[in-house]
Order: structure tokens, then sequence, then C-alpha cells
């Protein structure tokens, strides 16, 4: 309590009209009708000259906003925006691609939370920076631009303060979420202001390790089958647990992963039992048609208009730019430094603190398959609170948990049955049971 009157005298300091612009939307282009739930979109600037502007969406939960919980959502990529994630995938619309109209998701995770939607770095979505320095970012500068987004949100929303806080994120971003929530404890600690009510962080799919989840994908494809029982014996008798940093001079392992490449190069990635999608073939149903449509939208001018996009500023917004985008292997460009090989020590040293996490991975992801994700969790060395179990979805099995425990840290992992690389987007509803049970502490076993 004494905190947070601390915190109101320090905001009454603030001169927060500067950094933040916002307005409240009632309706979009494609929905029928006054949004049943609001939506605030603005931009917040970010840096000391605050020539940094975020873009973001923010949704307030249709449950009870005062107390939901506040989700921070940083999408993948690097680069990806989100708005993919607030009409694909726990956002409170769903895009029709057909016909470009917007529907009530039934599975919107802001059913129980409120949620923020930030495009973040600059060059993502509808996010732009106005000096030269402002466009370039880094791991490291990401995560500590979200910590600044935050505490500015909050600033400028003290109504949010005290909602449990959690930062969530998919894919690339499990290399940055768990530095952020980490930044955000030790914030806590120091007595920095806002004080931010941080509980926990959520990953989907995550990238946490550069080498090991890439090189898990290996004995993923052996055990879906991708791959025959002589590759695989082939190549774990001769390359020494390496499948991605190859050895050139070692001819046996190079033939046996040509042989892995061959069996493996025109699966999708995104989701191994999906056609692999090829943008010259119109017919596929795959992410490029998606895609294609969510662009087609958000660069109407009446959504740019609805959304209140600062004009000029803004070029063609794109689901993720490629320049930011991360591949194995990729090096640094002019405006991205992939400075953080992996995630692990930040999730080791939040092992100390009262913190919560959910990781959710599809057993058909081959991007960053559950196995590697396995294996780094297995490494936090935590006691095993619920061994591995199945949870269920309308009488059927919708995937297996496991939960974890040390102290007054806790880890829920999920491994949900037929999802993809996002695995909101494949199975929204179990999902979405997913969270309802995690936020509210309910047995995994139970029926919903």
């Amino acid at each position: 309590m004494i905190r947070y009157f601390v915190f109101l005298l320090f905001i009454q300091s603030c001169l927060i009209t500067k950094s933040h612009s916002k307005s409240i939307i009632r309706r979009l282009p494609g929905y029928d009708g006054y949004l049943p739930f609001k939506l605030e979109t603005g931009y917040v600037g970010i840096g000391e000259k605050e020539d940094l502007k975020l873009f973001y969406c923010f949704v307030e939960s249709t449950r009870n906003p005062k107390e939901d919980p506040l989700i921070f959502h940083i999408p993948g990529g690097p680069g990806a925006s989100a708005l993919f994630a607030m009409l694909e995938e726990a956002g409170p619309l769903t895009l029709i691609s057909d016909n470009l109209t917007l529907t009530l998701n039934p599975y919107a995770w802001t059913k129980m939370a409120n949620i923020i939607f930030v495009d973040i770095p600059a060059g993502t979505g509808y996010s732009y920076a106005e000096t030269k320095q402002g466009w370039t970012s880094s791991d490291t500068i990401l995560a500590a631009h979200s910590n600044e987004f935050i505490k500015k949100f909050l600033i400028d929303h003290p109504k949010f303060l005290r909602n449990p806080l959690y930062i969530s994120g998919y894919s690339y971003t499990g290399i940055v979420v768990p530095k952020v929530t980490l930044d955000l404890y030790e914030g806590i600690e120091r007595g920095e202001q806002p004080p931010v009510n941080i509980q926990g962080y959520i990953l989907g799919s995550p990238l946490t390790d550069k080498f090991m989840d890439i090189n898990s994908r290996f004995e993923y494809a052996h055990r879906m089958a991708l791959i025959s029982d002589d590759i695989y014996k082939e190549a774990i008798d001769n390359c020494d647990g390496n499948y991605v940093d190859i050895n050139l001079a070692n001819l046996v392992c190079t033939n046996s992963l040509r042989s892995y490449e061959e069996c493996t190069s025109h699966i999708n990635v995104d989701h191994i039992l999906l056609p692999f999608c090829n943008k010259s073939d119109p017919t596929l149903d795959c992410e490029f048609r998606m895609s294609k449509a969510l662009s087609k939208w958000a660069n109407t001018d009446l959504v740019r208009q609805a959304l209140n996009i600062h004009q000029g500023k803004v070029g063609k917004w794109v689901v993720i730019n490629q320049t930011l985008h991360y591949k194995y292997g990729k090096s640094d460009t002019i405006c991205y430094s992939y400075d953080i090989f992996s995630s692990f020590s930040y999730h080791k040293q939040l092992t100390s603190k009262n913190c919560r996490a959910l990781i959710l991975s599809g057993d058909h992801d081959f991007t960053f398959p559950h196995v590697g994700t396995e294996q780094w969790i297995t490494l936090l060395n935590l006691e095993v609170q619920t061994p591995w179990k199945p949870f269920y979805v309308d009488d059927q099995v919708g995937g297996y948990v496991t939960e974890y425990a040390q102290n007054n840290y806790s880890l829920t992992y999920a491994s949900v049955r037929g999802a993809g690389h996002t695995v909101v987007f494949f199975k929204p509803k179990e999902s979405m049971v997913l969270a309802q049970r995690w936020f509210s502490s309910q047995t995994y076993s139970s029926d919903s």
C-alpha cells in the first residue's frame, strides 16, 4: 500500500502526455456494429528522446477488467506484427479471409484477461522511428524497450497497476520474454517506479536456446517417422550429438544429415501434417493466404484511419518484417542484432522468484519442437509436482500437462495435441482452456 501511494506522488511528476497518444476505438471496418469490448489503440514514445513510436492495441477483459490479469504480449519474429495475434490468435476478433469481415472469437483470451498487443521493434507492424538510432534494435534493446513500454503504459493507466501482470510471447520471443520478466522482478527489488505487480510469464513454442532447439529437430524427425531408423542411427553414431553445426570433414555424418535434409526439406515446419506452402500455388490453404488477407485489410485507408495510425509515418503494413526475422545462422543486420543466444539463464534465475510460468508446445511443430523445450525444462532441475498426464476438452484428450515447482516458483508445461508452431492459432479452444485453468489454478485432468 505504501509503495502504491509513493507511486501516486511519482506519477504527478511525470509528463505522460508527451510519450503517449491514445484513442478508444468503437468501430472497425469489417465488423457490423459497435465493438462489444473496449479497444484502445495508440503510440508510446520510447527512448531518451522518445523517438521510437511503438503502436499498440489494448483490449480490456470482458469479464472483470479491474481484477483480471494484465498480459503484455510480444509477438515473435522478431518483426511479427501484434495485429496477427489480435485477429488470428488470442484476441477478441477473427478476420475472415474470403471477404475481409470480422467476427467475434469464441476462444478469445480477452474473456479472462486484459491484453496489450504491441508492435515492437520499429519496423514492425505500424511502429516506426523518427531518428536513425530509433530504427536500430537487438534482443537486449527489445527487452529494455518492452520494460519501458510497460512502465509508461501503467503510468498512463494507473487503474491497472494492481492487476497481476504477465509477459507473454511465442516463437522467437522465447529469447526475450524471460529477460523482460526477470528485469521487472529485479526492478521491484530495487524499488523502481511504478511498482508493477509482475506475477510470471507465458510462452508458446518458444525459442530458448538457438542451438538446442534447432538441434532437437533431428530427434523430433525420428520420433515422428520423418526419417528412418537407419538414418537416425548412422547420425547418432557419427555426429557427436551435433546435427546443426556440421563438421564437413566428417563425411559419414555429412552423408547422414544429407539424407535427413532430403527427407525433411519439404515438410511444413509450422505443422508437419499441413501442405508445404508455396507462394506460387494459390490453391494451397496455408499461412500465405491468411497473411495476404490480413495485409489487404490492414493497409486499407479506412482501417488505418479507424486505428488512428500516424499518417505519413508508416509505410506498408506487413505480417512480418523479413529484414528483422530470425533464421538459424543469420548474421546481425544493419537494424537488428541477435545478441541473446540462449534465455535459459533467465529461466533459471526466475526459479528463485515468486513467479509462475506457462509453457505451451504443439506436438506437430517442427520449427522449435517440443523435444527441445522438454530438454531445457528438465535442465532447470525442478521438482515434478504433477507427472505427465492428459488434459481433456469436450471429453477428448487435448494434450498432456506436467507441473513443476521450486519454492515459490511454478512451471506448467503443456504439449497440445494436434497443434503446430502457433499453438493458439492451430488449437484455440484447447489453448484457452489451458490458460483459464492455469489462471484459476484448476486441475488439468478435469473436463471443460
